[in-house]
C-alpha cells in the first residue's frame, strides 16, 4: 500500500510540472506585424500595464515583429505555485518559477539587439543627410562667391550673396552662416533644394 502512494504523488507531481511548463509556453507570444502590447493584452486576459512589468518594456508603444513577450508569466507563476503546495511538496513550486524566470530573462537581450540595430541605422541617416547638406551648401557657396565672405555685387554680399537687409548691418562669417542657413530652410527646405532651383534658374 505505501508504495502505491509514493508512486501515485511522484506521477502527480511529474504531471503539475508538465501542466505549469505547458502554461509558461502559452504564455510567451511572438510579435507579429500589426501587434499592439494593448491588443495582446485584451486577447490573453492581463493588462498592459502587466506586460510592460513581465517584460522590462521602457516603452509600450514600442514592440517588434518576432520579438517574445510574456503575456501573463506572473499571473500563471502564482497559478502553478498555489496548485503545486496544495499536492506536491516545495521543489515542485521552485522548479516552476525557474522556468518562468528563465523566458522571461531573454526578452531584456532581445529588445537591447532590436534598439542597437534600429540607433545604429538613425546615426548613418542623419549623417548621410549632413554631409549632402554640407556639399550643397559648398555647391552654392562657390557658384555665388568662390567661397568668400567679403564678396559684394550691388546690394548682395558675402560667401552666398545675401541681401545686406537680410544681414542686417553684422556681416560677420558667423552671422552670414547663420542667416544663409535660415533663409534656404524657409525658402528651400534644404541646401539641396537650394542647389536644384539654381541648376533651374540661375539662382536661389
Amino acid at each position: 500500500m505505501d508504495i502505491k502512494k509514493i508512486l501515485l504523488s511522484a506521477a502527480t507531481v511529474t504531471g503539475i510540472m508538465t501542466a505549469g511548463t505547458v502554461a509558461a509556453n502559452a504564455d510567451t507570444v511572438s510579435v507579429k506585424a500589426g501587434d499592439t502590447v494593448s491588443e495582446l493584452a485584451h486577447e490573453y486576459g492581463t493588462t498592459v500595464s502587466d506586460i510592460q512589468t513581465e517584460n522590462n518594456l521602457s516603452n509600450v508603444n514600442m514592440i517588434y515583429v518576432g520579438q517574445q513577450l510574456n503575456v501573463n508569466g506572473t499571473n500563471s507563476a502564482t497559478t502553478q505555485t498555489t496548485s503545486s503546495n496544495s499536492t506536491a511538496n516545495s521543489s515542485t513550486t521552485t522548479s516552476s518559477n525557474t522556468t518562468t524566470t528563465q523566458s522571461q530573462s531573454t526578452t531584456p537581450a532581445t529588445n537591447n539587439t532590436v534598439t542597437a540595430s534600429t540607433t545604429n541605422s538613425s546615426v548613418s541617416t542623419v549623417a548621410n543627410t549632413s554631409a549632402s547638406e554640407n556639399a550643397a551648401k559648398a555647391w552654392i557657396a562657390a557658384r555665388e562667391s568662390g567661397g568668400s565672405y567679403t564678396a559684394q555685387n550691388g546690394n548682395y554680399y558675402g560667401k552666398y550673396q545675401l541681401s545686406k537687409s537680410y544681414l542686417n548691418g553684422d556681416y560677420s562669417a558667423a552671422n552670414q552662416e547663420r542667416v544663409a542657413t535660415q533663409y534656404v530652410t524657409s525658402r528651400y527646405g534644404s541646401w539641396q533644394g537650394a542647389v536644384n532651383h539654381w541648376k533651374t534658374y540661375g539662382w536661389y
